[in-house]
């Protein structure tokens, strides 16, 4: 119907008009409302890895059980004071802290509104009042604070999250009271951290605060650089922002619903790539459709005809690679993990967004001047220069003006030595690919997560050097009580354990000098491991590892759980998630790509190609991680996520590419559509490399571990497929292989067309020597 209504008949163009008006209206409206949603966001995020956990994970079961051994949940804060340059705390330095202390309970939480329903004072959400604990070093101080976990999880009335207010609150009143930061010391004479799992999680939100607005303004900041050298007009680039700004917004509004009634999970992660997702496919969608638009310009008087033209041409590729990247996206929801899981919906609903708004409102704007709609290109306003010509874009151009300009030229050289070409650029890629097996990828300490110094990681530092790490967060066993003892001694066997003891109930006074009987709880006893390591580390999920092995040999029926066996589960579910999730990814791309180009060949040496060029980024990338940026170990779900990025995307630019050369070689024959398919859609795939490329680079300044090495990945995966794969591994191969690529169809081959000059286009014999 809209490409109906495109025509140039009279009777259209009130109807064309009236569209006109009214999609753009409807878009404003989502835009308004939309904006509004997208701020919103974080208020129906979930950034607990815990929850991600599937329920049949062990440490999931062992929490389960664990919860009716406790009251409540908790959410440890903790605050550690040393004095500087490794001295001993003075018994002034202690009263001091202990004073401090005791006034926590009473100190308002930042951003608090009590009249609105907020809690008032850090009393109101603390399950103990705050003790002093000295180090056995005597060089710092450790004030335990537990936090109801329920309460801390709330948000408070400004839409901040109540563990955040708590912290900026204890942080604020150690500089202010004790004149007491990290990097400062005050009268008192000592230094103070913020720490604990909850200074993480106040500390991961502030990081997160950045993908609202700053991570968009870099991203659109860096996409209108490149589309202003691309287009060099004042005016199309800001029509393709505008596009990629209400998609986003149309997104927003529907994740914000979905996740606010718990349909889908979103956290911190999935919201910034899904601002990323949004902003890439949308501007490579519109440079292909306006590349489309501004060719059939040179045909056709009216920009209406020209603009049905270009959608019709141009709905396939576009449709087929927003369908790729959606299977690929949604093949996550395969995960054990929730995190995983929550991206593929999230990410889905993104690209959904963007091909709509593409196809719709932005042809919207490039007509919305009518008749006049060619100025929008000012300075270079696309001239009509075959009016004879009455055909659709393939081979209106005859292969020796194609050949004339610089992608022309590139593609003659493919043309001329194809072997050469696809032999080089292979095993260039391979030699990337053989620094694949370099690429660490084995999990994360929670301290590396940051790449900018904050105050929990360095509290980290300073609690692991005087108190024993492990305690804080101790691994939990949940074993018969029967097999209590052997559980006992079977972990207490573990390198790396500080401590093993049988929980005896919550302590509500003085320790006894006899020993308390086991808490029993349905026939279960709970026993606590600390870990040597901090239970954040690396080194403390190896130990628990161990533990586990140790324990289940005792007791068949233990399960172990806590926040090391929480990090164990999660490196293990994504490890199986890539031996399953890879898979399917790649057999649903190539059975799209084989219905797409009607053929097993084409889609089988795309796929190879794609996953070639993906081993390439990872094996370039680990160089760089290890070498160049000293990245630690990755989280496994970064190749995951690479993976699933770059071959949906990736395939985005062969799609392109293959399409158009499908529509030359029906009226020139394969070798010659190659050649046509290349210098014609060199240009505008390579900036939509480049503008992806750009988009998925912008990650790079939430300082997040994960984030800028997903980044980095993608961004040099996306230039690798762009600029090698699709300008010179495919087309060489197919230039190679022939008609014989299109196996098992048969491609018809038509009567070439004559141009409007009259002059027939060459092939065979003739189209060799234009290329000579």
């Amino acid at each position: 119907m809209i490409l109906s209504m495109l025509s140039n008949s009279r009777s259209a163009a009130a109807l064309r008009a009236l569209v006109i008006v009214l999609l753009i209206a409807v878009w404003l409206g989502v835009g308004a409302i939309g904006g509004m949603a997208q701020g919103k966001l974080s208020e129906v995020q979930s950034n607990d890895a815990a929850s991600f956990l599937p329920a049949s994970a062990e440490s999931t079961r062992a929490a389960e059980l664990n919860r009716a051994f406790v009251d409540s949940e908790t959410l440890p804060a903790l605050v550690v004071l040393t004095a500087p340059e490794g001295g001993a705390i003075s018994p002034e330095q202690l009263a001091a802290v202990e004073d401090f202390a005791a006034g926590i309970p009473a100190l308002p939480i930042t951003g608090a509104d009590p009249a609105a329903g907020d809690p008032a004072t850090i009393g109101d959400v603390l399950t103990a009042d705050p003790v002093v604990v000295p180090s056995e070093d005597g060089a710092a101080l450790l004030v335990p604070l537990s936090l109801d976990g329920p309460a801390a999880e709330e948000s408070l009335a400004d839409d901040s999250s109540v563990v955040g207010g708590v912290v900026g609150s204890l942080r604020d009143a150690l500089s202010s009271d004790l004149g007491a930061t990290s990097e400062s010391v005050g009268a008192v004479g000592l230094n103070a951290w913020v720490t604990g799992p909850a200074g993480f999680v106040a500390d991961l939100v502030t990081a997160f605060g950045g993908i609202d607005v700053t991570l968009l303004l870099v991203a659109l900041g860096a996409v209108l650089v490149i589309l202003v050298v691309v287009y060099r007009s004042p005016f199309l680039p800001f029509l393709v922002i505008f596009t990629a700004v209400f998609a986003l917004s149309a997104a927003s509004l529907v994740v914000y619903h979905l996740a606010k009634n718990d349909l889908i999970t979103l956290n911190g992660q999935t919201q910034g790539i899904l601002s990323i997702l949004v902003v890439g496919a949308s501007v490579d969608y519109a440079l292909l459709l306006v590349a489309r638009y501004r060719e059939e310009l040179r045909h056709v008087e009216s920009p209406f005809v020209a603009m049905a033209r270009a959608m019709r041409v141009s709905v396939a590729p576009i449709a087929a690679s927003a369908g790729t990247v959606i299977a690929g996206l949604l093949c996550l929801t395969l995960s054990d993990l929730g995190s995983n899981k929550a991206l593929g919906p999230v990410g889905s609903l993104g690209i959904v967004a963007a091909f709509v708004a593409v196809m719709t409102l932005l042809p919207a704007f490039l007509l919305v001047l009518g008749k006049r709609s060619r100025a929008l290109f000012w300075p270079r306003v696309p001239r009509q220069v075959d009016a004879g010509t009455h055909a659709t874009v393939p081979g209106t151009l005859s292969t020796a003006e194609i050949l004339s300009g610089g992608w022309g030229r590139l593609a003659g050289f493919v043309g001329r030595h194809p072997r050469r070409v696809w032999v080089v650029t292979a095993l260039a890629l391979l030699a990337g690919a053989a620094f694949l097996p370099t690429l660490q990828a084995s999990g994360t300490s929670q301290t590396d997560i940051f790449l900018t110094k904050v105050d929990a990681v360095s509290g980290q530092k300073e609690l692991a050097e005087h108190f024993p790490a492990g305690a804080v967060q101790p691994a939990v066993v949940i074993t018969p009580q029967g097999d209590a003892d052997a559980v006992v001694a079977a972990a207490q066997g573990v390198d790396g354990v500080d401590s093993v003891s049988v929980y005896t109930g919550p302590q509500t006074g003085p320790p006894s000098a006899v020993a308390a009987p086991p808490l029993v709880v349905d026939g279960n006893v709970r026993v606590d491991v600390v870990t040597t390591a901090s239970a954040d580390s690396l080194a403390a999920v190896g130990t628990i590892e161990a533990v586990r092995d140790a324990v289940h040999a005792a007791s068949p029926d233990a399960l172990v759980g806590g926040a090391s066996a929480e990090s164990l589960d999660t490196q293990n579910a994504s490890t199986r998630d890539l031996k399953v999730i890879v898979p399917v990814v790649l057999l649903v791309i190539l059975l799209i790509l084989g219905l797409l180009l009607r053929s097993v060949l084409a889609a089988l040496l795309l796929i190879a190609a794609n996953v070639l060029s993906f081993a390439a980024a990872l094996g370039i990338s680990a160089i760089v991680f290890n070498h160049v940026v000293g990245f630690p170990s990755a989280d496994p779900s970064v190749p995951l996520y690479a993976f699933t990025f770059l071959i949906a995307l990736g395939v985005d630019y062969s799609i392109f590419l293959m399409t158009r050369v499908r529509e030359e070689s029906v009226l020139y024959g394969t070798r010659e559509g190659v050649v046509r398919g290349l210098a014609v859609t060199g240009g505008v795939i390579t900036s939509a490399g480049v503008v992806l490329a750009a988009t998925f680079a912008a990650l790079g300044i939430i300082p997040l571990l994960f984030l800028a090495q997903l980044a980095l990945i993608v961004s040099i995966g996306v230039l690798i497929d762009t600029l090698v794969v699709r300008s010179l591994l495919v087309p060489a191969l197919v230039h190679d292989i022939g008609p014989r690529i299109w196996w098992p169809s048969r491609l018809r081959h038509e009567a070439p067309r004559v141009h409007a000059d009259g002059a027939p286009e060459p092939e065979g014999e003739e189209f060799a020597r234009t290329l000579r």
